[in-house]
């Protein structure tokens, strides 16, 4: 695997498939384990299906994937995909969030949205957040393959969408295993699982630069016995950590390969 060839095709065209990161053994393995953590949080009264953000109940989310296994814990920190962050975020990165979406057939699209723009008001002139997807299944376009529009990451405003947008989105593919590394200005939405039997199981892993806020409070959501069993590293990954204060226009630098800085 070129990994470099990878990282140009991120930084060209807003995302990368890389496969074989996990053996298929590997991503069955986890995928065992990602229906453990729905049935836990649907035991300890956290709703995984309805819950505003799919249009039927043929969709399984699952929130606090770090609290429910240590498997989770170890691929958020996975080095290939730290490697990729880094590539798009330089170090000075956060872990915002890490989640699960398993499309069962009969599932259908939600809406159209751009991670940075949920988090980051317009214009959006460079990456400040990046996704890393675990494809726990064969992906594609009948089982539900999440869909993007080609070269939306150089999109900057809402206004510059055209008008049938969603009649532009086309799937990302992979085999079981694999990543898409996905910048988080490119504009896509789940697909409709139209199988008749097969399931779709991704996971979310949202990175964003550390001055953006996290989506998900890692105090409050982790528990005492899950915050003392994390490294240093991990700790400091997900803001539990203090860091030495630096001044803004540092913590907004450009990395070589993005261009221009905002104007502030």
């Amino acid at each position: 695997m070129d990994l470099e060839a990878k990282k140009r095709q991120l930084l060209e065209n807003g995302f990368c498939v890389v496969p074989g990161v996990l053996a298929r053994d590997e991503a069955d393995r986890i995928r065992e384990r990602l229906w453990q953590a729905a049935e836990e949080s649907e035991r300890r009264g956290v709703p995984t299906r309805q819950i505003g953000l799919d249009p039927n109940e043929h969709n399984v989310r699952v929130f606090y994937l770090l609290e429910r296994d240590a498997i989770f814990r170890e691929l958020i920190q996975h080095p290939t995909a730290i490697e990729f962050v880094t590539t798009l975020l330089t170090s000075d990165f956060l872990i915002s969030n890490f989640t699960a979406n398993i499309a069962l057939p009969g599932s259908k699209s939600m809406e159209l949205h751009s991670d940075q723009g949920i988090v980051v008001p317009e214009p959006w002139l460079q990456p400040w957040s990046v996704n890393i997807i675990w494809c726990l299944n064969d992906v594609d376009e009948e089982n539900g393959a999440t869909r993007y529009i080609p070269g939306s990451h150089k999109i900057q405003s809402a206004s510059e969408l055209p008008e049938n947008a969603a009649e532009k989105t086309v799937p990302f593919e992979a085999p079981a295993g694999s990543i898409v590394v996905m910048d988080g200005r490119v504009w896509h939405t789940s697909g409709a699982n139209v199988s008749q039997s097969r399931e779709r199981a991704l996971l979310f892993g949202y990175y964003s630069r550390s001055f953006v806020r996290q989506q998900q409070n890692w105090n409050a959501s982790l528990s005492p016995e899950t915050l003392e069993s994390l490294s240093p590293q991990l700790r400091s990954w997900l803001g539990l950590e203090p860091r030495a204060n630096v001044t803004l226009g540092a913590r907004l630098r450009i990395h070589p390969a993005h261009g221009r800085r905002p104007t502030t």
